[in-house]
């Protein structure tokens, strides 16, 4: 059997001596000493998101084109404005009014139908 295993080993060549003394050496040293130890880098923690609300409201086409005119005026004052930063600065507006002039403000609105369309 020994022939056998000395044909499967034949085009390789016996390590050396003191090869095995060599890798035991250099597991000893310590090479973590060596090599400066990196500071961790700042997890970035992921900020929650807001949860949006997606809604559908009327309005009378007076008040569409309201919008449509604080959309120029901001525009004009150097800070574009889409629709939905327009009506929740309104909100915000109407939440720091005192709750009789919020109740004012609430009844100089027009009524209007309330409710969706009835389809053709």
């Amino acid at each position: 059997m020994l022939a056998g295993a000395d044909q499967a080993n034949k085009g390789r060549k016996s390590p050396a001596p003191g090869a095995k003394a060599v890798k035991a050496e250099r597991a000893d040293k310590p090479e973590e000493a060596s090599k400066p130890v990196k500071p961790d880098k700042a997890v970035k923690i992921p900020k929650p998101r807001k949860a949006l609300v997606r809604d559908s409201f009327t309005m009378p086409e007076a008040d569409f084109a309201l919008i449509a005119a604080l959309k120029e005026r901001a525009l004009g004052a150097g800070r574009p404005a889409k629709k939905s930063e327009l009506l929740r600065a309104g909100l915000q507006a109407l939440a720091a009014l005192d709750v009789k002039k919020l109740r004012a403000a609430l009844e100089r609105l027009e009524t209007i139908k309330v409710g969706r369309p009835k389809r053709a």
